[in-house]
């Protein structure tokens, strides 16, 4: 279970940064920043992908209310522009800029910081290891699924609200019946082959 024993180590405030969204097929990568309260930090911080949705809503909801958070979106035409490793970059970047004052130290999920000013640490699996870094997954996470359940309402083909823009069977499908829209990576290879006219076989007479 996630702790503070590295936050102990670091000037404080110390603010916990994770991503969600780097690898489906459609939407923005999600990035979140959080600094943890010093008394009355919500139980049951774990990495997000250990969590129900319920889970995650509900400690979501206990975060934005107790905690210190700044949320950075890049969306699909960034990260076709930039390439997903810099757009998560990015989002890292303007979710600490968001959180209205300078963290003393950044913990980073990961193995590598952005190119900020910031005293950060760069921690492999620190979702499941760092508290502050277990929040901002939950935080990342949670933000990406609900863009992607609203965005599902006016792109339904897509099934969106269960897949959330990952590459699962009922998304290829419907890629391939429809093509991508607005909101595909359209640098991601399945879409990339989506979106190219398909050949049509002419019969000899």
């Amino acid at each position: 279970m996630p702790g503070l024993k590295h936050e102990k180590l670091c000037l404080a405030p110390v603010a916990g940064v994770d991503e969600a969204g780097r690898g489906p097929l459609a939407g923005p990568v999600v990035a979140a920043a959080v600094i943890l309260p010093a008394k009355g930090i919500p139980r049951g911080l774990d990495d997000s992908k250990k969590l129900s949705a319920a889970e995650r809503a509900r400690l979501h909801a206990r975060l934005m209310d107790c905690a210190t958070v700044g949320i950075g979106i890049c969306e699909a035409d960034e990260i076709d522009t930039l390439n997903i490793y810099w757009a998560t970059m990015k989002a890292m970047t303007l979710a600490v800029e968001a959180l209205g004052c300078p963290p003393g130290h950044v913990l980073v999920d990961g193995n590598r910081v952005p190119r900020w000013t910031y005293q950060a640490t760069a921690i492999v699996g620190g979702d499941g290891i760092s508290m502050s870094i277990a929040a901002a997954s939950i935080v990342a996470k949670h933000t990406r699924d609900t863009i992607m359940i609203t965005h599902a309402e006016s792109y339904p083909h897509y099934g969106w609200h269960s897949n959330k823009g990952y590459s699962a069977p009922e998304h290829l499908r419907a890629l391939r019946e429809h093509g991508p829209c607005p909101l595909h990576r359209r640098s991601f290879a399945p879409v990339a082959r989506a979106a190219q006219p398909q050949e049509i076989s002419v019969l000899p007479f």
